[in-house]
C-alpha cells in the first residue's frame, strides 16, 4: 500500500503548479529513506528534465535528512568508533559510497601493519612500521599543491588518490593503530591535527607526538611550544592531550565547511552548518 502511494505521489512530479508541487514533495519526504529507490527509478524512467531535477532535490534533502539523524546515532551511541564517523562525513558528498570496499581497503593496509609488528617492539618501533606501510608501501601523502580541496577529507578519496591533509592522515592513522591495539590518539591542536603516542590509554601520559602530515614524523611537547608561542595563542590542555573521537568528527565538518565557503558554494556551507550544529545540539 506504501509503495503504490508513493508511486502515486511520484508520478505527479510534473505538476506546473509550484504550490501544489511543494505539497506533493512535502509528502513525498515524509517517507524519508525509503522513497529513494522509487525516485531513482521514476528518475530513470523519465525523459523530462523538470522531473529529474524535482527527483535529485527531493532525494538531495532525503539523504540530507537521513545523514542528520545517522549522525546524532554516531555521536550518542557509537562515537568510539572513528572508521564510522568517517564514513559518514564522507556520505554527505558521496551518498552511495561503497562502504563495505572502503573498510576492505582498510583492513588490507592493517594487515600489512599486522605483519610486521611483533610484542617487542618498543612504541617507537612500532611507529616506524606503521608510517614505513602507510606513507611508503601505500604512498599515503599530504596533499601539499592543494591543500584546501574539500577531497583532502573525504576517505574514499584518500584511499584511491593517496592524498589527504594532517586531519583525514591523522584519523586513517589513529583507526589503523587503535585496531591494532596501539594507544595512538588525536590532539586538536588549531590549524594542524596531530597524534600523541600514550602509554596506554587517552589519559595516560604521552610518550611522544606524530605528525601525519609529514609522514608520520615524530616530536615533543617542545614544537607544539613553539607553534602555539608562533600562533600567538594562550596554550590550553587541549592542546597537548588527546580528544575524544567526536570533536574529531566535528572538526572533520568544520573543515569541509571552510572549505567549501572558500569555494564559494553557499548551499553547501548552509547544509554543512546544520549538520555541525548536530555536535552543538548533542
Amino acid at each position: 500500500m506504501q509503495k503504490k502511494e508513493l508511486n502515486a505521489l511520484i508520478s505527479l512530479l510534473d505538476e506546473p503548479s509550484d504550490l501544489m508541487f511543494e505539497q506533493i514533495r512535502d509528502k513525498i519526504l515524509f517517507y524519508g529513506i525509503e522513497a529513494i529507490p522509487l525516485l531513482e527509478n521514476a528518475w530513470d524512467s523519465s525523459f523530462n528534465n523538470t522531473i529529474q531535477e524535482r527527483i535529485e532535490g527531493i532525494i538531495h534533502v532525503i539523504q540530507q535528512e537521513n545523514l542528520k539523524k545517522e549522525l546524532q546515532n554516531w555521536i550518542q551511541y557509537n562515537s568510539n568508533d572513528l572508521l564510522s564517523g568517517f564514513l559518514l562525513a564522507t556520505q554527505y558528498q558521496y551518498p552511495d559510497q561503497d562502504a563495505q570496499k572502503i573498510r576492505a581497503k582498510i583492513a588490507e593496509i592493517k594487515r600489512s601493519i599486522w605483519l610486521e609488528l611483533n610484542e617487542d617492539l618498543t612504541a617507537l618501533e612500532k611507529t616506524k612500521v606503521m608510517n614505513h606501510i602507510v606513507f611508503e608501501v601505500f604512498g599515503y601523502h599530504g596533499n601539499k599543491s592543494n591543500i584546501d580541496t574539500p577531497r583532502n577529507l573525504f576517505l574514499n578519496d584518500l584511499l584511491e588518490t593517496g592524498k589527504g591533509n594532517h586531519l583525514s592522515l591523522g584519523m586513517l592513522l589513529i583507526i589503523l593503530s587503535q585496531d591494532l591495539g596501539i594507544p595512538v590518539f588525536g590532539i586538536d591542536l588549531p590549524q594542524h591535527f596531530i597524534l600523541a603516542y600514550t602509554e596506554g590509554d587517552a589519559t595516560s601520559d604521552i610518550l611522544f607526538y606524530i605528525n601525519p602530515f609529514n609522514k608520520g614524523a615524530v616530536f615533543t611537547r617542545k614544537e607544539i611550544d613553539l607553534f602555539i608561542k608562533y600562533l600567538k595563542i594562550k596554550p590550553e590542555k587541549k592542546h597537548f592531550q588527546p580528544c575524544d573521537n567526536t570533536t574529531i568528527l566535528k572538526r572533520l565538518f568544520s573543515n569541509l565547511l571552510i572549505a567549501y565557503k572558500k569555494m564559494g558554494y553557499a548551499d553547501k556551507v548552509e547544509e554543512l552548518n546544520e549538520l555541525v550544529e548536530v555536535f552543538n545540539q548533542s
